[in-house]
């Protein structure tokens, strides 16, 4: 992650996805999205790396119709 690249909190990523926060979270869980953590212990998600799920799903989207 560059240090220019924004941070999203867990309520702009879930609207982009179209899922809740706590799928958000699930996924940071499991290693399918990636986080940091904020001195609060708050997640915090790279735009680079939701972009790039979000690419990805598209993508798989898109092949499969």
């Amino acid at each position: 992650m560059a240090n220019d690249d924004p941070l999203l909190q867990p309520e702009e990523v879930a609207g982009l996805f179209g899922v809740t926060i706590k799928t958000i979270a699930r996924w940071s869980d499991i290693g399918k999205l990636r986080s940091v953590r904020t001195a609060g212990g708050h997640r915090r998600y790279p735009k680079s790396g939701v972009d790039a799920l979000l690419t990805q799903l598209n993508n798989k989207n898109t092949t499969t119709e």
